[in-house]
C-alpha cells in the first residue's frame, strides 16, 4: 500500500486530506468525528479577536447551483467567521491536539489590519500548541466590508505587511489563505512569499450570487426580503482553484512556494490532480458537508490504489510532475493533428454530436449513410475541436485520434499531406496567410 503520509512545511499529518477552515471545523465535537473518520488535519473556523460578538444571520445561509439530478454543483454561503467565544475556541483546539497529536492542527485567522491585534491574539494561539497558523485573507463577504477577509487579500502590500508581522511575532508556520477575487492571483502569492509566509493556500470562496427570487425578486438565500453576495464553492469551482494553482506553481518568482489546494476537491482523483499541480496538502469543505465525513475513506483508499497502479511509493513521487506540462498558448505544437472518430459499436444514434457540429460548429459529422441514421466524422472538415466527444452521452464512443502522415490507424487509409500537417491544412489562419 503506497504511503499517504504528508509533510507539509514541517507539518505532519497520515495524509494530506485537511478539512478547511468552515462550518464543519468550527467546534470540538465536529472536528473530533472528522479525526475519527480518518482526516488527516483541520483548519479551524476561523477566530477574531476579542470585542464585540460575531452575530451571523438567523435565516438561510446557503443558496446552491445543482445539476439535473440535484447533485450539488456549487454551494455558496454569507456566514461569517466563528460566533462562538474566541476563549471557547482556543481551549476546545488545545485539548483537540493534545488527544489528536499525530493530526494537523491549523488555526484560521482573521482580525483588524493593524500589527497589535494580530500580535495579540498570536501569542493566545500559540498556547494551544497548535501546528500553524492561516491568514484569513480570501471571505469575500461579510467581514470584507469590516476591512478583513478579502479586503486585505486584494491588496497585496497589506497581504506582506500582515504576513511579517506574523513571522515576527510568532513561531508557527504561517500559510496565507487567498482570495480568487483578483485579476492576477501571483500578485498577492509574491507578496505573501515576500512577507516570510512559509506557504499559501488557495482558493478562497468565490463572490457570487447563485439566484433570484423571482416572487420577491431578491438575492438566494433571502433574509427577509434581503439578499447579499455570498462566498461560492464546490465542484463548480475546481477549474478556477486548479489554474490559480497552476500559475502559482510555475511563476518563476513563487515557484517552490508550499501550496495548500483547496477548491472543489471532491473525488481522490480531484486530489490527485491537485498534488500534480504541486499542492502538498488539499483541503476539502463542500464534498464533507454534502457526504458527511466518512466521504475521506473514498479519497484516501482511492488515492492509495492508483498510486500503487503507477508505482508511487509516497506522494512526493508524483506531486508537482503536472506543472512543466502547463505553458503559454504561443509555446503550443501547431503541427500536432487530431480527428475525432466514432465508434459505431458504441453510438447509440442520438445525434447530438451532429446537432452540435452541425449547427455550432465545422460541419463536420453527417448523419446518413446509404439512406440509412449513420453518424461519421468528414476528416476534410473535421478541425479537432473534440466538441463532439464533449457532448456524446456515450463514454468512449467518440475519441481523437492522431494524425500522421502515411496511413489513418483507424481505417487504412492513406492520409494527405496536406492534412496530415496542420501548418498546412486550410483551416489553419497562418497557412491562409502565407497562401496570400
Amino acid at each position: 500500500m503506497s504511503d499517504l503520509r504528508s509533510t507539509f512545511v514541517g507539518i505532519k499529518s497520515p495524509n494530506p486530506f485537511w478539512l478547511a477552515s468552515a462550518p464543519p471545523t468550527d467546534k470540538e465535537y465536529n472536528v473530533v468525528r472528522a479525526f475519527k473518520a480518518g482526516w488527516g488535519g483541520v483548519v479551524w473556523k476561523t477566530l477574531g479577536e476579542d470585542g464585540p460578538p460575531i452575530v451571523n444571520v438567523n435565516g438561510p445561509r446557503y443558496g446552491a447551483i445543482h445539476g439535473a439530478d440535484r447533485r450539488l454543483l456549487g454551494l455558496n454561503n454569507i456566514e461569517l467567521i466563528t460566533d462562538r467565544p474566541l476563549e471557547v475556541n482556543l481551549r476546545e483546539i488545545k485539548k483537540v491536539k493534545r488527544e489528536w497529536p499525530d493530526r494537523a492542527m491549523i488555526v484560521s485567522l482573521m482580525v483588524p489590519c493593524n500589527e497589535e491585534a494580530w500580535k495579540a491574539i498570536l501569542a493566545r494561539v500559540e498556547e494551544t500548541d497548535c501546528d500553524g497558523i492561516e491568514l484569513n485573507f480570501g471571505c469575500p463577504h461579510g467581514m470584507s466590508e469590516r476591512g478583513m477577509g478579502a479586503a486585505v487579500g486584494q491588496v497585496p502590500e497589506y497581504i506582506e505587511m500582515v504576513a511579517r508581522w506574523c513571522k515576527q511575532h510568532s513561531r508557527m508556520p504561517v500559510i496565507v489563505k487567498l482570495t480568487p477575487n483578483i485579476t492576477d492571483i501571483r500578485y498577492p502569492a509574491r507578496a505573501a512569499l515576500k512577507g516570510g509566509a512559509d506557504a499559501v493556500s488557495l482558493i478562497n470562496t468565490i463572490s457570487s450570487i447563485v439566484s433570484v427570487d423571482l416572487d420577491n425578486f431578491a438575492p438566494m438565500p433571502t433574509i427577509d426580503g434581503k439578499g447579499s453576495h455570498g462566498g461560492y464553492c464546490g465542484p463548480a469551482v475546481k477549474p478556477i482553484a486548479l489554474n490559480m494553482v497552476a500559475e502559482i506553481a510555475r511563476d518563476k518568482e513563487t515557484h517552490g512556494l508550499p501550496i495548500s489546494a483547496i477548491g472543489g476537491i471532491t473525488t481522490w482523483r480531484d486530489a490527485a490532480e491537485f498534488i500534480a499541480m504541486s499542492a502538498g496538502t488539499v483541503q476539502v469543505c463542500t464534498a464533507a458537508m454534502t457526504y458527511g465525513f466518512r466521504i475521506v475513506e473514498e479519497m484516501k483508499s482511492g488515492l492509495a490504489r492508483w498510486m500503487d497502479e503507477k508505482g508511487y511509493a509516497t506522494i512526493e513521487d508524483f506531486r508537482g510532475r503536472a506543472v512543466p506540462n502547463v505553458t503559454d498558448w504561443q509555446y503550443l505544437n501547431l503541427n500536432y493533428v487530431t480527428k475525432a472518430h466514432i465508434d459505431q459499436d458504441l453510438c447509440i444514434k442520438c445525434g447530438r454530436c451532429y446537432a452540435a457540429c452541425e449547427d455550432t460548429s465545422h460541419q463536420a459529422i453527417m448523419k446518413e449513410k446509404d439512406g440509412k441514421r449513420h453518424f461519421e466524422v468528414i476528416d476534410a472538415e473535421c478541425v479537432a475541436c473534440n466538441l463532439c466527444v464533449e457532448v456524446c452521452p456515450v463514454q468512449d464512443c467518440i475519441t481523437m485520434v492522431r494524425m500522421t502522415e502515411g496511413t489513418d490507424p483507424r481505417t487504412g487509409r492513406k492520409i494527405e499531406p496536406s492534412y496530415a500537417n496542420w501548418t498546412t491544412h486550410p483551416n489553419n489562419p497562418m497557412a491562409l496567410k502565407a497562401a496570400e
